[in-house]
């Protein structure tokens, strides 16, 4: 199924486990250090100083390094901890690889958001990458918070709706 950001929440309504998605538009990266920190600014109500609008977004579990990208574990404390949060604050899609606890599987299904998972294979997620910046928090190098333009990025729910594979 082809799907554009931002993505409204009849789309993510109409997912199920096992569906194989490719995301086209905006994807949004973070992994332990940037998480809390957007949930920090979320929190505050300081999200919108940096210009950034979570509404229908997708946010990917990774580093960008000049290597490329591929997902890191979302079951580390700091990425998991951010997905309620991140979820509430309009995050539709949370993109990476592990199994999430069952409280954040209901966080998931209560913010009517969903948890992808994607083959870790860089060159191929590399390659769907059409252009990307730095939005938030520079210092982090290769963990600062990106933007990505991406066409055909693969993914497949892994979540959703209570439901896990996991």
């Amino acid at each position: 199924m082809l799907i554009n950001t931002p993505i409204e929440d009849a789309i993510i309504g109409k997912l199920k486990v096992y569906d194989k998605l490719e995301i086209t538009g905006a994807i949004f990266t973070g992994r332990d250090a940037a998480l809390p920190r957007l949930v920090k600014l979320i929190e505050s109500g300081k999200l919108a100083e940096l210009g950034i609008n979570l509404q229908g977004s997708v946010i990917f579990h990774t580093a960008v390094s000049p290597a490329g990208i591929g997902p890191t574990s979302s079951n580390k404390l700091d990425i998991e901890s951010s997905i309620p949060a991140l979820s509430k604050a309009g995050v539709k899609i949370h993109v990476g690889k592990g199994s999430l606890s069952p409280s954040t599987v209901e966080a998931l299904r209560v913010n009517n958001s969903v948890f992808a998972v994607n083959p870790p294979v860089t060159a191929l997620l590399t390659s769907t990458i059409r252009s990307r910046k730095v939005v938030a928090f520079p210092e982090e190098g290769m963990e600062a918070m990106h933007l990505l333009q991406v066409e055909n990025f693969p993914v497949i729910v892994a979540i959703a709706h209570g439901e896990s594979i996991f």
